[in-house]
């Protein structure tokens, strides 16, 4: 994000706009909506900027540019057709310390002119930094498209109740369950049907009734392997409705990214060798949040019933009478095998496949996996890159060819996806290659398929 995004209060404040055709025209009509206290610079305005001026809305200044018209101005916006005229008021309202944009100029320019959904009180400005206008008007086409006409309605009755409603309701979490029912419930139904008088009476009667004790719950999601297009809409949905949401180290920031804004956020992260918390811990925070009345999201890489504790988790959690929900995710061996171009089960390669741990509970490798490998299955290891040694030589101790292929893929899904592949006698060669983001290890036939590109970080032995 390069730019910071914000409104401006411009009702009453004094604005320059320099220049008098279309696209000064463009930026007046949003300065009026505003409120603004508008002057026009420029010998020459078009009949819209004129009949603005006749009537009283604009003051028109019949003059170029000169740097006494910035005295008293908040704002500035340069849209002369002459682009002297446009360079000369940026670096003078710079040196004034106001700010400036200039039309299509954003290296003149200290804040950027987004383009604008309007519903009422609900203003959607979509910006890109400048690089890419036409593609924000199709953007704002299907926001537009989304969004119902009366959304301005239903946020007028909110503004109308507002202070009633804090009055009234004064614990924070009760409040904000009270206004997401709302918006959910049959109060939005029918202001966004037209039925304002109806919405209005129906908000007041469920301001009137008794305000329960909210109940906490916990959502187990699976955030996928890191490319957050991957997400579901379910996860897509938990994740924007969370007061809480405790995450794992293996959750790409990316992911992260599509968490509500204003939840809090716990890093509870565990990876081979460091644990911020025990498990433990975090099954008692979990449970003791929830019990708070709060919206907990269990937030894990992949999919939280594959190697992610989550049939755990559930379990204490269902223990102590707290609801739970699964949200499953498309875990590592899925995504990332498919970004690496490997097909886990092929006709005429493998039948079938096992997802094991490099690290099982107790140390011990209580699945015959190794057979399946030699029987000409799929296996898949999940967490297993300081293991590589020890795996080729269970496996060749097996029966397994030397010359079965294997492939490793690192930060799998990710735009810093690093994939290596060979024979499986080279395979601690191969995990040595890697760096410290999550690998996942394929084994088998299929694993000839992995896409090696040309670039550094991918390889083939």
């Amino acid at each position: 994000m390069q730019t910071f995004p914000s409104f401006l209060v411009l009702e009453g404040r004094s604005v320059l706009v320099l220049g008098g055709g279309e696209n000064a025209a463009r930026k007046i009509r949003l300065l009026l909506k505003a409120g603004a206290v508008v002057t026009v610079a420029a010998p020459d305005i078009n009949d819209e900027i004129a009949g603005h001026a006749a009537a009283g809305r604009v003051r028109h200044q019949a003059a170029s540019f000169s740097p006494t018209l910035l005295d008293g101005m908040r704002l500035v916006i340069g849209a002369a057709e002459d682009e002297s005229q446009n360079l000369a008021l940026a670096e003078a309202a710079r040196a004034r310390g106001i700010l400036v944009n200039v039309v299509d100029r954003a290296d003149l320019s200290d804040f950027l002119v987004p383009a604008i959904v309007e519903r009422g009180d609900i203003t959607i400005g979509i910006a890109s930094n400048g690089t890419a206008p036409l593609l924000l008007g199709r953007i704002r086409a299907q926001i537009e498209a989304l969004l119902p006409a009366r959304l301005g309605d239903l946020a007028a009755l909110a503004g109308d109740f507002r202070s009633s409603v804090a009055r009234v309701i004064r614990e924070p979490h009760l409040r904000k369950r009270f206004w997401e029912n709302v918006f959910d419930g049959a109060v939005a139904q029918k202001a966004l049907a037209g039925d304002v008088s109806g919405a209005r009476s129906a908000l007041l009667a469920q301001l009137n009734a008794p305000q329960a004790d909210i109940e906490g719950s916990v959502a187990l999601v699976g955030a996928g392997p890191g490319d957050p297009d991957l997400l579901t809409l379910k996860a897509q949905q938990a994740m924007s409705q969370a007061d809480v949401v405790l995450f794992d180290d293996l959750v790409a920031p990316a992911v992260l990214d599509r968490v509500r804004r204003d939840a809090e956020r716990i890093a509870v992260g565990k990876r081979k060798g460091r644990h911020r918390l025990s498990q433990d811990r975090i099954n008692a925070l979990m449970a003791e949040l929830a019990g708070r009345g709060k919206r907990v999201v269990r937030l894990k890489a992949g999919d939280p019933f594959i190697f992610g504790r989550g049939g755990e988790e559930m379990e204490y959690l269902q223990a102590r009478g707290i609801a739970v929900q699964v949200v499953p995710g498309i875990t590592a061996a899925l995504g990332c095998a498919a970004a690496a171009g490997i097909p886990l089960t092929h006709r005429d390669l493998s039948h079938g496949v096992t997802l094991v741990s490099g690290h099982l509970k107790d140390g011990k490798d209580a699945i015959q996996w190794a057979e399946r490998a030699r029987a000409g299955e799929t296996v898949v290891v999940y967490m297993g890159l300081s293991q590589a040694a020890d795996i080729r030589d269970r496996l060749l101790h097996a029966g397994t060819s030397p010359a079965l292929p294997v492939a490793l893929i690192e930060n799998g899904t990710r735009p810093d996806q690093q994939v290596s592949a060979g024979p499986l006698h080279a395979l601690p060669a191969l995990a040595a290659q890697h760096g410290n983001g999550p690998v996942l290890l394929v084994i088998g036939a299929v694993a000839a398929a992995a896409q090696i590109s040309a670039l550094p970080q991918q390889r083939r032995a």
